[in-house]
Order: C-alpha cells, then sequence, then structure tokens
C-alpha cells in the first residue's frame, strides 16, 4: 500500500510517498502553491509523472549501450532509452518501488528498500535508506545511503522539478551554477566524454541570469568537482515572486533539465526546472569521470539540501 507521509517545521510543510520516494509537494509559509510540482493521482506517477520527485536510483541518468563493467565484468541492464541506452536504471529503477517507511515524526521520515543481486542487470543486495527533514526556518535536507555485498554501481538522484511563481512555465527564474565545467552531449544526451568549461558558452551561470527556453536548450550535468565534497551550496534559483531556492549537496554533479518534455496532465513544456544532484553520468563508460562503484565494507552517502526564502 501506498502511504503519503506529511512532515512541518518552521516555515515548510512537505508531502512524501513511498511510491518511488517522491517528494509530492512543498510549501513555503504564505506561498499559496507548492514550489515543486506534484500530483494528487498515483496513476501519474506511474505512467507520464514517474520522475518527478522520485528518488532515482540504483544508476540516475544515462548509461550508454546499456553496459557498464563492474569491476572489468561487463554488465546489461534495461535499454529503455532508444533501445540502446539505460535511463534512469529502467525497470530497476527506485522510482518505480513502494518504500518502507523506517521512521516517521513530524519533522522528519526515514524510507528503506532493498535491491536484490541481478535485478535489472546490476550485481549485489543493496540496502538503501532515505531521510528527509525539515528545519527551521525553511530548509529541507535528504540523506541517502546505501550498503552492498557485491562490487555495484550507485548514483541516486532526487529528481524533482521546481516552479517557484506557481505559473505555467518557469520563464522568468533566474539561475547560478557553481561550475568552471560541464558535460557536452550527443543528439541522445549522453555524454561525448568531453570536458568543457563553462566561461563564455552557453552553459555559463556563474552569476545570476535570467533563463529562456530553449537559449539554451538544457539537460546536462555541471560537473561542480572531481569526487564527492562537503556539503555545500552550489546552484540558486530565484522566480519573478521572489522566493528563492539555494541548492547545497555533497555531490559532485548536478543536472538541469528545462523540463522540455516532461509534461504533468494538462499542462505544457517547461512547467518546472529538474535539479538533479548527482554523480556524472554514464560514468563508468568514461574513465576520466569520478567513478561511481560502491564495494562491500563501504559506506555510500549522499546529502542535498534545499533553502527557501522569500525576497
Amino acid at each position: 500500500m501506498v502511504q503519503r507521509i506529511t512532515l512541518r517545521a518552521g516555515d515548510l510543510t512537505a508531502h512524501l510517498l513511498t511510491w518511488g520516494a517522491v517528494l509530492q509537494g512543498l510549501w513555503l509559509q504564505g506561498v499559496p502553491y507548492s514550489l515543486t510540482l506534484g500530483s494528487d493521482r498515483l496513476a501519474d506517477y506511474q505512467a507520464a509523472m514517474r520522475y518527478h520527485g522520485a528518488l532515482i536510483g540504483p544508476v540516475a541518468n544515462r548509461l550508454g549501450g546499456a553496459a557498464a563493467r563492474v569491476g572489468g565484468i561487463l554488465h546489461r541492464f534495461d535499454a529503455n532509452q532508444d533501445d540502446r541506452i539505460t535511463l534512469h536504471s529502467g525497470k530497476a529503477g527506485t522510482h518505480l518501488k513502494v518504500w518502507d517507511v523506517l521512521e516517521a515524526k513530524p519533522e522528519s521520515a526515514t524510507l528503506g528498500l532493498q535491491l536484490a543481486d541481478g535485478e535489472g542487470g546490476f550485481p549485489g543486495n543493496r540496502r538503501v535508506t532515505a531521510r528527509f527533514e525539515l528545519t527551521p526556518p525553511a530548509t529541507l535536507h535528504l540523506t541517502v545511503q546505501v550498503e552492498t555485498d557485491a562490487l555495484t554501481l550507485i548514483n541516486f538522484a532526487n529528481h524533482s522539478y521546481w516552479n517557484l511563481d506557481g505559473t505555467p512555465t518557469w520563464v522568468g527564474h533566474s539561475l547560478r551554477v557553481d561550475a568552471a565545467r560541464y558535460l557536452p552531449t550527443h543528439a541522445d544526451f549522453l555524454p561525448t566524454g568531453e570536458i568543457l568549461a563553462t566561461k563564455e558558452s552557453p552553459l555559463d551561470f556563474s552569476t545570476l541570469r535570467q533563463i529562456t527556453p530553449n537559449q539554451p536548450p538544457l539537460d546536462h550535468c555541471f560537473c561542480l568537482a572531481d569526487a564527492p565534497q562537503p556539503l555545500r551550496d552550489v546552484l540558486w534559483l530565484r522566480g519573478r515572486s521572489g522566493v528563492q531556492m539555494t541548492l547545497a549537496t555533497t555531490a559532485p554533479g548536478v543536472q538541469v533539465y528545462d523540463g522540455r518534455d516532461a509534461r504533468r496532465p494538462g499542462t505544457g513544456p517547461h512547467e518546472g526546472l529538474a535539479i538533479e544532484a548527482q554523480g556524472w553520468p554514464d560514468a563508468p563508460n568514461h574513465p576520466g569521470f569520478p567513478p561511481i562503484e560502491l564495494a562491500p565494507g563501504q559506506f555510500w552517502r549522499q546529502d542535498t539540501e534545499w533553502h527557501f526564502n522569500r525576497a
């Protein structure tokens, strides 16, 4: 049975679903709409909205050739994009599962999931926990932790779509990303393997600037570091309404997707921006990318925070 959990603390209220560990809605006191895009219908999350608000794993983003070597052994995965790319772990994705409620308090909840060895082609029996916590005045903190009994691949990401104005599109929002490099992609959105400078490119968001649909199209990983880092602010988003969001993460990358093809029922393109703190996509297939392998006895942890205020 799918449950909805309500968290409240300070100026924030959040709704979580045990389906996909979805952040269904997030409300800032005094703002009459959710800052993240959701639905009241479970069927929407099982269909067109399968990535909205979900915790994507065990490997978020894309794996080229629907395959990768793990410890030198080639593993093949579900080719759910163009019959040759694995997107968001395919049918084995954690966004398609009902998570267990391990703990629920007024301000926090911990969800858990067991992933079986070989499911979707991914090795290892893996134990995953996701802890969501609200702290005053207006911060949402997510901690994801993973353990495994065999060498495996791990790259989790929250896939919420954000619109800080409650408008039909995010037009008028401004964005800043603290990244000097980004990953260019092929037409199928797979990284080319190059690592390019953002400076003097269309993807230079080193200072807060207004974004416009398709100028440029956005579905890129911004390279924050070459390895996980201590929690630090990396991205800033501001709406015309004056509502502002600051993203902090320990992850070495953040994917920004403009939502041109991510439509809730009855809505159009560019309704929300997906902002996904994660490892670099397709990392196992590019020796120069930070690795995403996790070995038995190791403990994988990723922290992400979203801070909100009104100017």
